[in-house]
């Protein structure tokens, strides 16, 4: 309404002004005699006229001014952070498409901002916090609280397996509903009373975490921790079919292990490595005992890696009984390390190993001396069962089994006469994908051996479909079965589940000739290792068997006449 009645009387005053410099121009005409009074006369009144039109003019010229002017404080207001205040209103009203477009541009700015801070502090995947937003959540929750708390650190066991075998995206659905079974996990406790509000976050790629306010006690961690594990065990169901993985939890309690959050981050990552490397699917709490161990690690780590470059490691082996006739049925190879501090067996730092990446490294190592090895022996026209372990990582890389294949074929065609060892945990968590593979292998008379059965870390029903030769109880089953009634109890159910899974039952372990008697008499089949034996370098194992008289027959002949002690 108002830039109409500003046009209409704009019009006005220019009709006005020519009217006027009209009715003037003329009476200097009529009036005014002389041509010199008439000119000076005619210049007057036309910038009389001009300075009228020019006032008409600049009205409207002076309105968009000002509503300019105020587009630019509104504009200069960004900078100071404004972007919710709306278009001035005398942009409005002089340029309102003008206005429209400017409020349409901050809308989308705005909305802009609030995705890229979505973006900056919220994980795209799971849609829970990341690790930039769990940092700054944490370090304020924990600053402000006026009780403990406790940080879970979970790590989801197998996840990498899922992506290099489905895909990227079916790994993204399994993180989706492992970031929703935690929130349930996490929404029943706040339900129930027993949580204050808990921060869930996605730090990077299988790893989450829980900080727990007001969680002081570690039994109340511990409690939700075994919550969460349970949670997770459960098969996964994707658009390919189940998948099966699982979590080990570290947890870290405030202020005992850390007053603030990196020192809590710390000791709660010890904690889960030492979760994994008990066997997975576990939790654990931080202890100090644990960093002790965790720089222990590092440690041998570190050496075990120079080792390798510095070509210090060997093969050596140690014999395979049978319990009947005393013949050598195998022969297992285990890696020694010559160091400049002496000789030892990295079979013992398994646990330690296997959950770093050079438990992959070790495990190429050790397909390539087994290959030359079995290459060696066979061009000696020996016929031996060679027995090898395989970490769990390696069978978490997808051309694993391939590998091997391409191993063994290196040392002749198939059969090859070969076990593969797998240790108790690794074994019972096997995906179908694995089984069909260990099935194939079996297929071109690779033999398979679970070991460290009974150590407690393997679900029981893991085995009823992995295709399984041999199984070999741990050692810790037969420490005692020659002097405790309980202890060779425990050992005759396991040989009986053994035979009933249609396996071999193997012991190990055994240090006393009694030892060895009493699992003969409960139909253990045979014995890894020998009192007095230890394990041998290659040259020297093969000697030792000759003098066994049994060196060309290690895996498929019977001496019924074998005497059962073996000469050391």
């Amino acid at each position: 309404m108002a830039s109409t009645v500003g046009k209409i009387s704009n019009r006005v005053l220019s009709i006005m002004a020519g009217l006027s410099a009209f009715v003037l121009t003329l009476l200097g005409f009529l009036l005014l005699g002389s041509l010199n009074q008439q000119v000076t006369a005619s210049v007057v009144f036309g910038l009389f006229a001009l300075t009228i039109v020019y006032m008409a003019a600049e009205r409207p010229n002076s309105a968009h001014a000002r509503a300019v002017a105020s587009l630019i404080d509104r504009l200069m207001a960004v900078s100071r952070g404004d972007l919710a205040s709306p278009a001035p209103a005398a942009l409005k009203r002089e340029m309102p498409a003008l206005a429209a477009a400017v409020e349409g541009l901050f809308d989308q700015v705005r909305s802009n901002l609030d995705d890229a801070q979505a973006m900056a502090m919220y994980d795209p995947v799971t849609a829970l916090p990341n690790r930039v937003h769990f940092r700054r959540e944490a370090e304020r929750i924990l600053a402000s609280r006026d009780s403990g708390a406790a940080l879970l650190f979970i790590d989801l066991d197998g996840f990498k397996e899922v992506n290099d075998r489905l895909g990227h995206a079916h790994g993204d659905q399994v993180l989706v509903m492992v970031a929703n079974r935690l929130r349930v996990v996490l929404k029943a406790e706040v339900a129930e009373g027993t949580l204050a509000p808990p921060l869930l976050a996605r730090l990077a790629g299988d790893e989450f975490t829980m900080l727990l306010p007001e969680v002081s006690t570690r039994d109340e961690a511990e409690r939700i921790a075994a919550r969460a594990l349970a949670a997770l065990a459960e098969p996964f169901k994707s658009s390919v079919g189940s998948v099966l993985i699982g979590g080990s939890i570290g947890i870290a309690l405030a202020p005992e292990h850390g007053s603030d959050l990196a020192e809590l981050m710390k000791a709660a990552d010890v904690a889960m490595y030492h979760a994994k490397a008990s066997g997975r699917s576990r939790l654990c709490s931080y202890e100090p005992s644990l960093a002790r161990a965790s720089e222990e690690r590092s440690v041998l780590e570190a050496s075990v890696r120079r080792a390798v470059e510095r070509h210090e490691l060997e093969l050596v082996f140690e014999p395979r009984l049978c319990l009947r006739t005393g013949a050598i049925t195998a022969a297992e190879a285990q890696i020694r390390w010559n160091g400049a501090g002496g000789s030892r067996l990295l079979s013992g730092e398994e646990s330690i190993l296997q959950e770093t990446g050079l438990a992959v490294r070790l495990g190429e190592w050790t397909l390539d001396a087994v290959s030359a090895a079995l290459e060696r022996w066979r061009a000696a026209g020996l016929d031996h069962r060679l027995c090898f372990p395989v970490a769990a990582r390696q069978f978490e890389r997808l051309d694993f089994i391939e590998r091997l294949r391409a191993a063994l074929t290196r040392a002749g065609p198939s059969p090859w006469g070969v076990e593969i060892e797998l240790n108790e945990a690794a074994a019972s968590g096997c995906d179908k994908w694995v089984v069909a593979e260990l099935e194939r292998l079996r297929s071109d008379g690779v033999e398979v051996c679970v070991s460290d059965f009974g150590s407690g870390r393997a679900r029981l029903s893991g085995f009823a479909t992995l295709p399984m030769n041999r199984v070999r109880l741990d050692s810790g089953i037969v420490a005692d079965i020659d002097k405790s009634e309980r202890a060779r109890s425990v050992a005759a159910s396991l040989i009986h589940l053994v035979h009933g899974l249609g396996c071999e039952a193997v012991a190990a372990g055994a240090e006393r000739q009694d030892q060895v008697e009493v699992l003969r008499a409960l139909g253990c089949d045979s014995l890894q290792g020998f009192p007095g034996v230890a394990p041998m370098p290659e040259d020297a194992f093969l000697a030792w068997a000759e003098a066994q008289d049994c060196a060309r027959s290690l895996a498929h002949d019977v001496y019924p006449s074998a005497p059962l002690t073996m000469r050391a």
